[in-house]
Formats: C-alpha cells, structure tokens, sequence
C-alpha cells in the first residue's frame, strides 16, 4: 500500500511540475516570450512597430523564439510582408566551438501555419509553399543577375555551440547583403565587437555576457526576385557590464547596404545616440544602464580603436 501511495505521489509532483513549464514555441505571442536573449529582459524600442513591449501589427511583425535541438537559441522580430527580419537579438556568450556551421538553410514552419507542432526551425528543402517567408531559391539568382549574399543578423562567429552556430543558419535571420559589404567592412566589425565582448564584457560573476541588437532598414520596394526585400541600411548596437573597470559599455555601427569603396574599409563606432537619431528614434536598450553618449573610442582605461580595427586589454 504504501509502495503505491509514494508511486501516486510521485506521479502527482511529475505532473504538478510538468503543467507548471512553458511550452517551447517557434512563433510566440509576443517579444517577452524569449526575454532571455534581451539585455535585462526589455524589449528595444522600435517605432511603428515595437513599443514598450508592444508589437503594434500583429498580423505582419512576428517575434520568433528561434529553436533548434528543441531549445531556444536567439530572438528574432520578423517581418512577413517584407520577407526580412527587423532585427535579431542575442547573448554573446564563451565561444565553445569555432567551427562554421554547413550551409543548410532552415526555414520556419510555424510561419506559414501557427498550428503546426513542429517548433524548431526546419531544413528548407523546397517542397514547402512559402507565403510569409523567404526561401533559399528565393536568394537564387540566374547567371548574369546581380547577386547578394545571405547576411546574417546574429553571426555564427558571435555563436558559442555547434548546435548555437548551426541556429543562426536559418533564413528568418538573414537578409540580402551587398558581398564586399558583408565580406568586407561589416565582417571586419563583426570580428572586432567579438573581440570587445570577449575581453571586456566580463560580469560580476567572472562570465563573458555581452548583448547585441542587430537588424535592417527595409528599402521602399527594392525586392529581390520581386519578393525579399533589398534593405538600405544594416545596424547593430551591443552593451554589456565591465565588471573590472565597474562601468557598462556600448557602442553602434550602421552601413549603407552598397559594395565597399576599397578592402581595407572599416565601419566607424558610432553612439547609441547617434543610431537612434539616424534610424528614427529606435532605442535598443530601453530603461537600462547603457551609455548612449559613447563610442568605443571614448572609454577611459579602455583600448579600443574607433574604426574598430584594433581589440587589446589595457
């Protein structure tokens, strides 16, 4: 009798506990579903479109809790009419693993049908109909066509697991990007805010945290194959607590979506200040602590180049 009431019991607790968890979803209701991935759980402030947590069309803006291996790698807000993200926003944490993940492009499936149970991101082998989404044949263009690279928003190399960088490989976090621009001086900033992150984005608990926004300035009608949109402008903006020197740092960079002038460019630290006034008044890291006055040129006891061609410990 007893064996059976502590068999009881333990079913009951399983279940107790079970109900409590919440269900991993692709598509999710909104941007606080995946709050892990944003800097002290606040949302950016994106006018016209996401305001204090709000997303002010439902129907064309979906936030994604990006999921592979059944866990949730990034966050992304994406916009189904023009078949682009408006941003991705993710942790940078110890990178554990460099290699680069293959070229299997994913796909979302929750996307095009919220009922579907599926809720990690799936290979895109293009059998599905996509009406929400950009597709990989979507990028594909016929000889003689100008051609773009697949961008990501949230890199592979800011990823920490294989399984990390193999998440950023999925078309709902990627747009058409000029290639010199995104080999060239946007790849250099990638690697040089790596770098930051990795020596100075160090907490109070000795542990790598950094946060980054990054996202695109969707063009007027400029399309790719007359369906995914060509944007103008790519921007990001990171912040993090330097718990040594006791100060938080932040800093952003923007770029036109045109082909380098020459291989040796860089793109300049900008403020958040100065990516808020240039995009409209977005701000990335609402009601926090991130300076908005300074660029990465402008830490005491920091050194860091502007151009953010150089990364050093002081």
């Amino acid at each position: 009798m007893a064996s059976l009431k502590m068999k009881y019991l333990f079913f009951l607790a399983a279940f107790l506990f079970l109900s409590t968890v919440p269900t991993v979803a692709k598509v999710v209701n909104s941007v606080a579903d995946c709050k892990e991935f944003l800097l002290q759980t606040t949302p950016p402030q994106v006018p016209g479109i996401l305001v204090d947590g709000n997303i002010l069309d439902q129907n064309r803006y979906k936030p994604i809790c990006q999921t592979f291996g059944g866990n949730p790698r990034f966050l992304t807000l994406y916009d189904t009419t023009n078949k682009i993200p408006v941003f991705s926003a993710y942790k940078y944490i110890k990178e554990q693993d460099t290699t680069r993940p293959p070229n299997e492009w994913k796909i979302e499936p929750q996307l095009e049908n919220i009922s579907d149970k599926e809720i990690n991101m799936v290979d895109d082998d293009g059998t599905k109909t996509l009406k929400n989404q950009a597709g990989d044949s979507h990028y594909k263009t016929k000889p003689g066509e100008k051609g773009f690279d697949r961008g990501h928003l949230f890199p592979s190399t800011h990823a920490s697991t294989e399984t990390d960088k193999e998440s950023t490989m999925t078309l709902t976090n990627i747009v058409p990007q000029e290639p010199t621009y995104n080999q060239g001086s946007w790849l250099r900033m990638e690697e040089c805010i790596k770098c930051v992150m990795k020596t100075f984005c160090i907490n109070s608990n000795n542990v790598i945290e950094g946060f980054v926004v990054t996202g695109a300035q969707p063009s007027a009608n400029n399309k790719l194959n007359d369906w995914v949109n060509i944007p103008t402008t790519l921007w990001t903006g990171f912040c993090c607590y330097h718990a040594k020197k006791k100060t938080w740092i932040a800093s952003a960079h923007w770029g036109d979506n045109v082909p380098d002038a020459s291989k040796k460019q860089y793109m300049q630290s900008q403020t958040l200040a100065d990516l808020s006034k240039e995009l409209g008044g977005i701000n990335l890291f609402p009601g926090t602590q991130c300076p908005t006055d300074k660029n990465l040129g402008q830490y005491p006891g920091i050194k860091i180049t502007q151009t953010c061609s150089k990364c050093k410990a002081n």
